[in-house]
């Protein structure tokens, strides 16, 4: 089932109109967007774990940031200290993409609050070709 037609049938509306049956708009925090219905086949559906990658990584500010501590941690788990060593950031900029990344289900954390260490997601595990697509993509593009 679509997006829209679930959060229709869940009776979700988005700026007083239904999902489903044209534009609408949601608005957060972070401004306003334009929700579009969908004009990709349905075999080539972005599906939302992609959409996310596309968003924090090639569509923020900060995604490059994200990109590195990412790989960062795939190459080995580390705690927020490690990274910050390894990668050459101030502390609190690694501590914010870390806040982003588990935020949205990208990165995962095993230990106490003081050294915790960073792990990458099952989703993000398996839909790491994608994200390298989404990051080559950018890169061509001239996205930072």
């Amino acid at each position: 089932m679509r997006g829209a037609a679930i959060l229709k049938q869940q009776g979700a509306r988005i700026a007083g109109r239904w999902l489903a049956g044209g534009p609408a708009r949601a608005s957060s925090a972070y401004g306003t967007i334009l929700l579009l219905p969908s004009t990709r086949a349905v075999g080539a559906a972005v599906d939302a774990f992609e959409r996310l990658l596309w968003w924090l990584f090639a569509g923020s500010v900060g995604g490059s940031t994200r990109a590195r501590v990412v790989y960062a941690i795939r190459e080995e788990p580390r705690n927020a200290q490690q990274l910050s060593e390894r990668l050459k950031l101030d502390y609190t900029t690694v501590k914010h993409h870390l806040k982003v990344l588990t935020q949205n289900h990208i990165v995962i954390t095993e230990g106490n609050s003081y050294g915790k260490l960073y792990f990458l997601t099952d989703a993000m595990e398996s839909h790491w070709a994608k994200l390298e697509e989404i990051l080559e993509r950018s890169r061509k593009r001239g996205v930072k």
